[in-house]
């Protein structure tokens, strides 16, 4: 084979028994997991692994359990059903250490599937918008395949590859994953308006994907010179970028540029990112070192939760004992925005689900995982207001996060807590 092959070419290569990297998120490289899919009759126990991913995972489906088994480092909804059915697993690790897995070869990678920019005309492609661990699987691998897209935006930082350090290259051209920016309700508005109102000038901020963040964003117009250090971001920072709201002037790290290991959101985004050099991205060993994070003057985290129990331990991996997304860089950011001069760590979260279940609970649900401590957690917030438990008792913590639990059920989940308990105090 010379080194521009057919998707079914280049995953001849793959041999029982391998492990196999796949890049995550907007740049899932879905040509060649697709093809990888068409040989299991002819594989078996493949690992593939990865984190989230987008799009369709057709060697998850159980009916292939002897040829492929899935290891995610975070669950996407795609392969969330491996779990139960037999023929994936999780493993819990720290966005920021997952590089080290591979580099000390802790998890050795025969092959890694990635996505990236045709070669420029030295030669160079780019891992476009999700480098996250791609570059240690890359340096790891014993075989590299890459999916070339004219439409993978060409970023700057730790994802530039020389053509050299990729064995095959499978031509395509489909747009990558995007998701459209969706309106946010009322309470989700609320909850961004409380977010606001703690982030100061010359902050430097950290936010996931979602309305929650996007809502915080739009309230933020009128603040001046914000930096951005994430571990992702999507389409709310781009006004705020292009009205210099957000300059990065005052950051402690990597001043002058914006900070992400990837990205997720429109075709809007893709195209601002593409060939701007505001824009650096660096793989998850260096964007989630906490270290690098804190020296960032008044850096502020806002991660999510499924719940958040009454004393401040944050669950935001699992819902009970069945295993819903990972650990990722919550307690990465949360916290080096805490060690940070005059940081925040912020955890925000609608009072309730979609069922109308609390999600400030007395305690989590069985056999519910710990992702950030009620040591580290400084303020909850809800539509129903901000929960501030920094350097507060147990018993102080119960009555602000009551606060701002969903009235109907604040009687309760209080309740709940001190019978639980046995004393009125803690």
């Amino acid at each position: 084979m010379g080194k521009y092959v057919t998707a079914a070419e280049a995953v001849q290569v793959v041999k029982s028994g391998d492990r196999v990297y796949v890049q995550a998120a907007a740049a899932t490289p879905t040509i060649l997991t697709k093809a990888l899919a068409d040989r299991a009759s002819e594989l078996r126990n493949v690992e593939v692994c990865h984190l989230h991913t987008e799009g369709e995972a057709p060697y998850a489906n159980p009916e292939l359990a002897e040829s492929f088994h899935v290891n995610s480092f975070f669950i996407g909804a795609n392969v969330r059903h491996t779990l139960k059915a037999g023929n994936g697993s999780y493993t819990p690790v720290f966005l920021s250490e997952l590089p080290l897995l591979f580099r000390k070869n802790v998890v050795k990678l025969d092959v890694a599937f990635i996505h990236v920019s045709p070669p420029d005309s030295h030669g160079y492609c780019s891992l476009g918008v999700s480098v996250e661990a791609s570059v240690a699987a890359i340096e790891n691998a014993k075989i590299v395949i890459a999916q070339v897209n004219p439409q993978m935006p060409r970023t700057f930082g730790d994802g530039i590859l020389h053509v050299s350090e990729i064995d095959y290259l499978v031509e395509v051209n489909l747009p990558i994953y995007a998701h459209a920016v969706t309106p946010f309700t009322a309470e989700e508005e609320k909850i961004g308006t409380y977010v606001a109102s703690l982030i100061e000038d010359k902050s430097t901020l950290q936010m996931g994907i979602g309305s929650i963040p996007n809502a915080a964003l739009s309230k933020l117009t009128n603040h001046k010179d914000l930096g951005l250090h994430t571990e992702m971001f999507s389409d709310g920072v781009i006004d705020l970028i292009e009205n210099d709201v957000i300059n990065c002037n005052y950051k402690g790290t990597l001043r002058g540029r914006a900070l992400a290991t990837f990205l997720m959101g429109s075709k809007r985004l893709y195209d601002f990112v593409d060939d701007n050099p505001f824009i650096e991205m660096k793989e998850s060993s260096m964007v989630n070192d906490t270290a690098r994070i804190r020296r960032n003057p008044r850096m502020v985290a806002i991660n999510s939760a499924i719940e958040v129990d009454l004393t401040g331990q944050v669950c935001a991996d699992s819902i009970g004992s069945r295993m819903y997304s990972g650990v990722g860089g919550q307690m990465d950011f949360i916290r080096g925005a805490s060690l940070s001069e005059g940081g925040k760590a912020i955890i925000a979260l609608p009072s309730i689900t979609k069922r109308g279940e609390s999600r400030i609970v007395p305690h989590l649900k069985q056999g519910a995982g710990v992702v950030t401590t009620r040591a580290h957690v400084h303020y909850v917030i809800t539509e129903n207001g901000i929960a501030d438990l920094y350097g507060k008792t147990l018993k102080q913590r119960v009555n602000e996060l009551v606060k701002i639990a969903h009235p109907s059920h604040q009687e309760a989940i209080e309740k709940a807590y001190y019978e639980m308990t046995g004393c009125l105090f803690g």
